[in-house]
């Protein structure tokens, strides 16, 4: 199945969730931590201020990757299986996280919401990221899923009823064992195993 143009940029941004919390962190008010909560009544909500010096961009991305985050674990777990095969050999490979670890090093290089010249230079650089995964097939490789415990393969397989062997990147929540039947579905080339 070939993973469509919103569906990717959805996986792709909710990959992303860890960045954001960095970005809304570096964004809070440190300062503001001593005051007192506001306790206003909601006709008076404008006197209370907001811990963040750009709430609606760093809370508004935050809220962004965290729901396509959500959107992407339960796509994954409710998809039914559409094709069974044979493993005939397993490899457990380590994913390729330098496309995921690039924005983290540059978050750190002083971009801030405030400052809109790098912040839009710095969506550019994700948006050119995205294509690049997008186009290579490994939008579904992300570290997220690593840290949710999916891991990576190269698996040697069969169709059922099929003589021909197939080799193809995997991912599974549980190791593959050879000579044994796996119910699964295709994303963008990768193999995702059901449970």
């Amino acid at each position: 199945m070939e993973l469509r143009l919103i569906p990717a940029a959805v996986i792709f941004t909710g990959s992303y969730l860890p960045l954001s919390m960095i970005l809304l962190s570096q964004d809070f008010k440190y300062e503001m931590m001593g005051l007192d909560f506001c306790s206003e009544p909601f006709g008076q909500l404008e006197k209370c201020a907001i811990p963040f010096a750009n709430p609606a961009l760093s809370i508004g991305f935050f809220l962004l990757c965290l729901a396509c985050f959500i959107v992407t674990i339960i796509t994954l777990r409710i998809k039914t299986p559409s094709q069974r095969i044979l493993i005939k050999e397993v490899k457990h490979i380590p994913t390729d996280l330098m496309n995921y670890v690039l924005p983290y090093v540059v978050s750190f290089m002083s971009i801030q919401y405030s400052e809109i010249s790098k912040f839009i230079g710095f969506i550019v650089f994700l948006f050119w990221l995205f294509w690049l995964s997008y186009k290579s097939g490994q939008i579904i490789l992300n570290p997220i899923l690593i840290a949710l415990g999916w891991k990576l393969y190269e698996i040697k397989y069969s169709f059922v009823g099929s003589p021909n062997d197939l080799v193809a990147k995997s991912l599974g929540r549980t190791e593959f064992e050879p000579n044994k039947f796996y119910e699964i579905e295709t994303i963008q080339d990768i193999i995702i195993k059901k449970e």
